[in-house]
């Protein structure tokens, strides 16, 4: 059994069920948006974050309640949302190997569509008074705005400490994760402290997350990312972060010159590459990325023993440990 289908194991039935509904939280009277909307039903994902939703509610409670579902469903809805929104402002034509929808139906009709999609997760939430996973996932959606925010306005200086890596992460991606856990806990009727608990657990995990992706800019290719692309894009990840913090000051200035003036040279960027990883910048940035992932463990310790949570075990290592 491959290593993703033994994480779903515990909640397949409930994942399954969670696809109809959300195609049907999708349906509306217009046509081309019908089309448009099927069109993202088929190219989905992993479908990482509804797994968090229903493992963490699962290891908390025998019974997955209509909540979980509405809040899988807003989760999902809100996040596409976001990510139509992206491809619009990074001019991107491509998501996951396939055209994106801005690329088959222009800017325009894609910023509706994300604005549609924005205004059903809201509306799904409000009309069932689920106003707790709404907050929940508001602030996440906030987080993730102001985190590609501090990246722009970092990468113009190139000045990101380490500790700004880490907000800067922990906005972007980690919020996200995390705000799927505490719905997935808040929406069988968790205390306080366990959605808090579930909180910090999915948050942890986002980090580590984020860690591994910024580890494959400095692998070699075929890996799903292109190597070098960070450097490219001139993003300061902590391998990089961590070499310039550690090096002299000649060593300093010319990766900064890379970085600003010769992020398109392939022969410039590669040399950096190497020059992190023999400055300790890759084994630095494995070490942090174990922390946080053992610190997410430690957190599901607390909890009763079941499959969901041998799965949400699993799933942490998974994302420490996959190829892509």
């Amino acid at each position: 059994m491959k290593i993703t289908e033994q994480i779903k194991a515990p909640v397949y039935k409930e994942m399954e069920r969670f696809e109809d509904k959300f195609r049907e939280s999708m349906k509306t009277n217009v046509v081309l948006l019908n089309r448009i909307t099927a069109f993202i039903v088929s190219r989905k994902g992993k479908q990482m974050r509804p797994l968090f939703i229903f493992l963490t509610a699962k290891m908390l409670s025998d019974a997955i309640t209509d909540r979980t579902y509405r809040g899988a469903s807003v989760v999902e809805l809100i996040h596409t949302a976001t990510l139509v929104h992206d491809d619009v402002v990074d001019e991107s034509n491509y998501r996951r190997g396939f055209f994106s929808l801005n690329a088959l139906w222009k800017n325009k009709i894609a910023v509706l569509v994300g604005d549609f999609l924005l205004s059903r997760g809201l509306l799904l939430s409000i009309d069932n008074g689920d106003f707790d996973l709404l907050r929940i996932i508001s602030v996440a959606v906030k987080e993730m705005s102001e985190g590609e925010l501090l990246q722009i306005e970092k990468a113009r200086k190139l000045d990101i400490t380490e500790e700004v890596y880490y907000e800067i992460i922990r906005q972007k991606t980690a919020t996200l994760i995390a705000a799927c856990t505490a719905i997935g806990a808040a929406s069988v009727g968790s205390d306080e402290q366990t959605v808090k608990d579930m909180h910090r657990f999915g948050e942890l995990t986002g980090m580590a997350f984020q860690m591994k992706d910024d580890l494959f800019d400095y692998s070699e290719g075929g890996i799903g990312k292109p190597t070098g692309i960070d450097i490219k894009e001139q993003k300061m990840t902590l391998p990089l972060i961590y070499t310039l913090n550690n090096v002299g000051q000649k060593d300093k200035k010319w990766i900064i010159n890379v970085v600003k003036k010769h992020h398109k040279n392939k022969k410039k960027v590669r040399e950096l590459i190497e020059f992190v990883k023999a400055h300790g910048g890759i084994e630095y940035t494995i070490n942090k990325m174990n922390e946080y992932k053992n610190e997410a463990l430690q957190i599901l310790d607390k909890y009763p023993d079941n499959e969901a949570k041998e799965s949400l075990k699993l799933m942490v290592n998974y994302v420490v440990e996959r190829k892509k």
